[in-house]
């Protein structure tokens, strides 16, 4: 058995969760649960990071100790997991100071005794909104372009680490594929921040400036800025800097981050050199996908726009949710959200489609064959087979010379559609494996129509029975299929067919009323105005 270590980022707690949070969790979860159905000891982190001065400000500014204040916004993000049915195996804090600061301060020691951290004046501009240093090309007019603020001038000592001394070593790692980076278009781009050479950065500041924080080993008058503090996550929830460190043993090195485009460079270039320093194995993968907009704008509050993931779920429920982010947003590039295309994907793909399926499937054998379905004879199954032709042609003058029909659903099924699922899941490409279920779906609804069971039992029972039979194995295979996309919306399947989700359990259907899977939505514009 095999093990597999996926994060998230750990998200920084000053703001409220919104639908970009639930689509990283989403999309991360799915792969965990795809892992654990492959048998293999899975561990998935996610967490969040809770220093910097921007909390200790709002904290006064509620009136509250800045710890309390920070547990309140924790405890949303952890309610957004469990709302979502994520999966995670751990939740990490940067203020956890039993499970965290430890690793972090041993992490930045490993890096001092290899002389990376050293003191110097540091000189620049500091966006209070960031919580993080920019550059001159950062800025549009002279302003953050996300606060519209002009960023404060900062001069002062702090330490830092030598960046620079790893650029050849990071591009050399990324060029071989021992730092994948996911799609090519995000590797292409770290690869020309390296041709342009990293420099130092500021690995802290004075604590007069951040009290909220892991003090620097051996120097109190500093404070860990977020690189050596939040990054560690990935190593401290695994017990890096702990007196047991066999979790970090077993799983470390990750073999996937996954994260918004926004804090690649964080993770492709810093992360990185912090671990060859310290001589740590690096990550695997670093899965980066796009952003949300809303309605073809990004998400701001300023517009009005912001999707809150929470009401989406409370209104049409966590399934339904996470079928539209890992079939309807594109992985690797921006989506978009509106409640009219949300409503219009839940009645077309999942009310009209699955549902309707499961519920037409689950009558005709309840109404027919008395709820109960065993499975026919080879003989019987192979007299109506899935209506799918394969054409092969002559070598030398490429005419047609045999076509092959297949001689069963369940063959179509083991040969045509789970290899290509297996594959592009284990590529992390959710989509074309969402894809794949409803092309299964499509086959399905065909072979209905090729063979009318509602007109075939007037005549021969026993076919009936067969192409029923099919019909409900194809239905236990979406069930399967989709069991890391909708692990509720499975579970109502195979309950529904009184079966698990091994194949071995599959010998007969026994078919129990449940309530609808996805009952219709109203119009998309009478429920969107509520």
């Amino acid at each position: 058995m095999g093990k597999f270590y996926i994060t998230t980022p750990i998200y920084y707690v000053n703001s409220t969760p919104h639908l970009g949070h639930a689509y990283t969790g989403v999309i991360s979860d799915i792969i965990a649960r795809y892992h654990v159905s492959l048998a293999e000891k899975t561990f998935f982190l996610t967490g969040t990071d809770e220093h910097g001065a921007k909390n200790v400000r709002a904290a006064e500014a509620a009136g509250k100790e800045v710890s309390e204040f920070v547990k309140k916004k924790r405890e949303v993000f952890i309610n957004l997991a469990k709302a979502l049915n994520l999966s995670n195996s751990d939740f990490i804090f940067t203020s956890d100071q039993k499970r965290h600061w430890p690793g972090a301060q041993k992490l930045w020691n490993e890096l001092s005794e290899n002389g990376d951290i050293y003191k110097g004046l540091y000189k620049g501009l500091y966006c209070i909104g960031h919580e993080a240093f920019v550059t001159e090309k950062d800025l549009i007019d002279g302003k953050c372009s996300d606060h519209n603020e002009v960023p404060e001038y900062i001069e002062e000592e702090n330490y830092f680490f030598r960046l620079s001394k790893y650029n050849a070593e990071i591009k050399k790692k990324i060029e071989s594929g021992e730092l994948s980076i996911l799609p090519g278009t995000r590797k292409n781009e770290i690869l020309s921040l390296l041709e342009e050479g990293l420099r130092d950065v500021s690995f802290s500041r004075p604590s007069r400036d951040i009290s909220w924080g892991i003090p620097v080993p051996g120097d109190a008058m500093q404070t860990m800025y977020v690189w050596c503090d939040a990054l560690t996550n990935y190593i401290t929830a695994l017990g890096y800097g702990s007196e047991d460190e066999s979790k970090f043993t077993e799983f470390w090195p990750a073999d996937l981050h996954v994260m918004g485009k926004e804090i690649l460079r964080f993770h492709a270039a810093i992360w990185p050199a912090m671990l060859i320093s310290a001589n740590l194995p690096l990550p695997k993968t670093i899965l980066v996908h796009g952003l949300i907009q809303s309605g073809g704008r990004k998400m701001s509050k300023t517009l009005g726009n912001v999707v809150d993931p929470f009401r989406i779920i409370e209104k049409y429920g966590a399934e339904s949710l996470r079928y539209y982010l890992s079939r309807e947003i594109p992985l690797f590039s921006d989506g978009d959200f509106t409640e009219e295309k949300f409503i219009e994907a839940y009645d077309g793909n999942l009310s009209n489609g699955i549902g309707n399926y499961a519920r037409r499937v689950s009558t005709m054998i309840k109404n027919y064959f008395s709820s109960e379905l065993s499975r026919p004879d080879d003989g019987v199954l192979a007299s109506v087979p899935m209506h799918k032709k394969t054409t092969f042609f002559n070598s030398e003058d490429r005419s047609p010379s045999i076509e092959l029909e297949y001689f069963s659903v369940s063959y179509f099924i083991e040969h045509s559609i789970l290899p290509k699922y297996h594959t592009h899941m284990k590529e992390y490409d959710i989509n074309s494996a969402a894809n794949l279920v409803f092309a299964l779906l499509g086959e399905l609804d065909g072979y209905v129509q090729a063979n009318e069971p509602f007109k075939l039992i007037k005549t021969d029972p026993e076919k009936t029975k067969a192409v029923l039979w099919n019909l409900a194995y194809g239905l236990a295979t979406i069930a399967r299929m989709l069991l890391p996309f909708m692990p509720n919306t499975s579970a109502k399947i195979f309950d529904m067919l009184s079966i698990g989700a091994a194949e071995s359990s599959w010998k007969k259907f026994v078919v129990k009323d449940i309530p609808p899977l996805f009952p219709r939505l109203e119009t998309a514009k009478n429920s969107a105005e509520k």
